[in-house]
């Protein structure tokens, strides 16, 4: 049974839409996508929710047109710009001996529970980089593992509730539901990442239009994030300021001669800013001169920031730089030179079927991401922003039986429902934990039914 996904990836430059099939086999299909200039977003963050929103519209409504799709839950992005992290420890005893789903969501809990979240903050992901089994640290998965005592390490990302608000208002101004939030690096460094890079540990930097940042997996799990309000369109400042020429001649500009690297001799004649008559010309070289220097400061301050992480001596496959700054010329080897012991590639996003050819863009490589999250293919027992479990497992019907059901609005029981209606065998599955009173044992009508429902799901 195939199902209808839409993806939307909020930038400061632009914000895309794409929607796409997942099949019974977990395969991913693009049905089309959407492009908008972005409007009231500035580095990252909504500035103005009634003109968000109208770009939001705009990119949904051409997706949906050539997608012949009017789909209206999305799993959208959020900058990191919004976000910080921590890190915490879970640590649970296993009285069935047996770790089932409900001992890892205890235990994922718990470092939850013992992490110090800011009042003003709400988590987005409890993400699990460690599992230790009694004395055996570094367990891949412990899932049916015999064991009495269970420890996760895990990392969590949270934003600002009063910016995550508006995110979600602006959303629902353009007639859609949000079905989950995602943090945008974390989306990028899923379609860019390879199994052997989450293995080996990865630093992936995203370089968009006003933001960019940097993420550290490790052991198919993220590690370490952070964010700077720098970008290619501060490119194009500069040289706007340097050579006194209009902003869509800079811009033009850095795309056509942006290279970092081989030094061009030639002569540009430019127009200059409030004079219709008259231009300048100016060495290419001086051009070039600006766009190096401000590349070499951007990934100077990103080169420090992982040095100071105390996490640069855990990658062993290297770097991958993605997002729109890659296009410009000699990049890789650019950075090769600022990130030494360390390989450096381009990542392009993970190919798809359907109308990719126009995504297939490392500029592009959150909203596929984005799809790729919502396919499955997000961290190993994730919690979400919407405190769901994401697993990959299929419990028994016994085990399931003992899981304490909540009680929901019925809103939120339909969504709860939706995850569970949504299920296919590859995908990763969702099951809503709450700290509520389990079912009483006396009530034999009751369980049996919730039993039957369970069934009725799988």
């Amino acid at each position: 049974m195939s199902k209808t996904i839409l993806a939307i990836d909020i930038g400061s430059i632009t914000t895309k839409a794409v929607i796409a099939e997942i099949d019974e086999f977990n395969e991913i299909k693009v049905l089309g996508h959407g492009y908008a200039k972005s409007q009231g977003v500035k580095k990252g963050i909504i500035t103005n929710i009634d003109l968000a929103s109208k770009s939001i519209r705009k990119a949904v409504s051409d997706a949906r047109r050539i997608a012949g799709n009017n789909i209206h839950s999305a799993v959208v992005s959020i900058s990191s710009a919004y976000t910080k992290s921590i890190n915490s420890i879970g640590i649970v005893n296993i009285p069935q001996r047996d770790i089932t789903i409900k001992e890892i969501q205890r235990v994922m809990e718990t470092a939850l529970y013992n992490a110090e979240i800011p009042k003003d903050y709400e988590v987005l992901h409890v993400l699990p980089y460690n599992f230790k089994v009694d004395e055996q640290s570094n367990i891949e998965d412990p899932y049916n593992m015999n064991a009495s005592r269970m420890e996760v390490e895990a990392h969590i990302v949270m934003a600002q509730k009063s910016s995550l608000n508006n995110l979600k208002k602006a959303i629902i101004s353009a007639g859609l539901e949000i079905e989950a939030i995602v943090l945008d690096s974390y989306a990028s460094a899923i379609a860019t990442m390879t199994n052997d890079e989450k293995t080996l540990g990865v630093a992936i930097l995203d370089l968009g239009g006003q933001t960019s940042s940097l993420s550290v997996f490790k052991g198919h799990s993220l590690r370490y994030n952070t964010y700077l309000p720098v970008g290619s369109d501060h490119i194009t400042n500069d040289i706007s300021i340097a050579l006194h020429t209009p902003l869509e001649v800079a811009e033009e500009v850095k795309k056509e001669y942006g290279d970092v690297i081989e030094i061009n001799d030639d002569i540009l004649e430019l127009p200059i800013i409030g004079d219709n008559n008259n231009k300048n010309e100016i060495p290419l070289k001086v051009v070039q001169d600006v766009i190096v220097a401000r590349v070499d400061e951007l990934l100077a301050v990103l080169a420090s920031s992982l040095e100071k992480s105390g996490y640069r001596d855990i990658i062993g496959s290297g770097v991958i730089l993605t997002g729109g700054m890659t296009k410009l010329k000699n990049l890789r080897e650019f950075a090769q030179a600022i990130f030494p012991g360390l390989s450096v590639r381009i990542g392009m996003p993970t190919q798809l079927k359907g109308l990719f050819e126009e995504l297939n863009d490392p500029a592009n490589a959150t909203v596929i991401g984005l799809l790729l999250y919502k396919a499955g293919f997000n961290t190993q027992y994730e919690i979400d922003n919407k405190k769901r479990l994401l697993h990959q497992k299929e419990e028994s019907i016994d085990s399931l039986s003992n899981i304490k059901l909540s009680s929901h609005s019925k809103s939120e029981e339909s969504q709860g429902r939706q995850s569970y209606d949504d299920h296919s065998s590859k995908e990763s599955d969702v099951i809503v934990f709450d700290d509520l009173p389990g079912i009483d044992e006396g009530k034999s009508d009751l369980k049996t039914r919730v039993i039957n429902w369970i069934k009725q799901l799988f």
